[in-house]
């Protein structure tokens, strides 16, 4: 009897540190000249939008890759493009498709949660590919990183209506992503930054998706991890609102270091908030943790690619900071 006690606390142990254990994601095979890939639309309507969509797939194919649009894409079901139907319908069709090797987001808005849990994700785990966006894509990014796959938080396609010259660093990371090549980003220093040096995987998105993730199977877990952060036209108080929420689902409680994005068109309140987005940030964070501010990433033309569920090194001092992807 002695014996089989020991056994079962053993497999016990065994089972705990298996459930806890950091589970490296796998990287999608990256791009080489020739593959296709598709854009679709699985969230805001493209009224008007073509002749941008049209610059991004001009820019791929410049690549070399060939490029496919879904086939609902430009549909219009008042706020989205296409019904929930026909924009799962789309993304379905990419996720399956074998000769299909990124799905790249035509934009954000509001929609992706809409049709996350009518996508069947069998095929794309057996031979998965990279998936692209920002936004409202971090419902994506989310649901595929507890899938055990890494994605890619850049560029969409609404994001060529600005000037080549503006998103030429944006586009470029872009392609350094997505074919597999060196992504080391050195910024600008913060007088906000809080210095440290550490190394963990990468994970987040935009602040009011994370927050409408938890309590789904799309909450992920930054025990470990990097979070990164970034939101566009909210009030103080309903960042902080939202942040509030993540920190009580234990978000920034054993989270290596915080990266903030561009906190973009932060709308004023009648009463003032009474403080900068950074204070806001670092009263959120233990103060232990190390947090580095003014990431080129989110909704600002410089809008450096990110991939999701990989490991970096992240070295913040008073004079100089940098994010190398491993």
């Amino acid at each position: 009897m002695k014996e089989i006690r020991i056994l079962f606390l053993m497999m016990m142990v065994s089972s705990v540190f298996s459930q806890t254990k950091p589970m490296k994601l796998q990287t999608p095979p990256y791009l080489t000249k020739g593959d296709t890939i598709a854009i679709v639309a699985p969230a805001g309507i493209l009224k008007n939008r073509k002749h941008v969509i049209d610059k991004a797939k001009e820019v791929a194919e410049s690549w070399g890759l060939n490029v496919v649009y879904g086939k609902n894409m430009f549909n219009q079901e008042h706020h989205f493009a296409g019904t929930d139907e026909e924009r799962c319908e789309d993304f379905q069709k990419a996720l399956d498709n074998p000769n299909i090797k990124a799905i790249w987001s035509a934009r954000g808005g509001y929609g992706s949660v809409r049709i996350l849990d009518k996508l069947d994700f069998t095929q794309f785990k057996e031979s998965p590919k990279w998936i692209v966006g920002y936004s409202d894509i971090t419902a994506f990014h989310n649901h595929v990183h507890n899938l055990g796959i890494e994605t890619v938080h850049g560029i969409m396609g609404t994001s060529f209506q600005d000037k080549p010259e503006v998103i030429a660093k944006s586009v470029e990371s872009l392609r350094k992503a997505l074919f597999g090549e060196n992504l080391v980003y050195k910024i600008p220093t913060s007088k906000y930054n809080r210095v440290g040096q550490v190394s963990g995987e990468l994970v987040g998105g935009n602040i009011a998706i994370l927050a409408s993730m938890l309590g789904s199977s799309s909450q992920i877990s930054t025990e470990g991890k990097i979070l990164f952060i970034e939101e566009i036209g909210e009030y103080k108080y309903a960042i902080d609102r939202m942040l509030q929420s993540l920190k009580r689902a234990g978000y920034f409680s054993k989270v290596k270091a915080v990266i903030v994005g561009d906190m973009t068109k932060i709308k004023k309140n009648t009463t003032p908030w009474g403080s900068s987005i950074e204070q806001l940030v670092l009263d959120i964070v233990p103060k232990d943790t190390p947090i580095l501010f003014n990431f080129p990433a989110g909704h600002e033309p410089d809008n450096r690619a990110l991939i999701m569920g990989r490991k970096v090194d992240v070295n913040i001092t008073k004079n100089s900071t940098e994010v190398i992807f491993k």
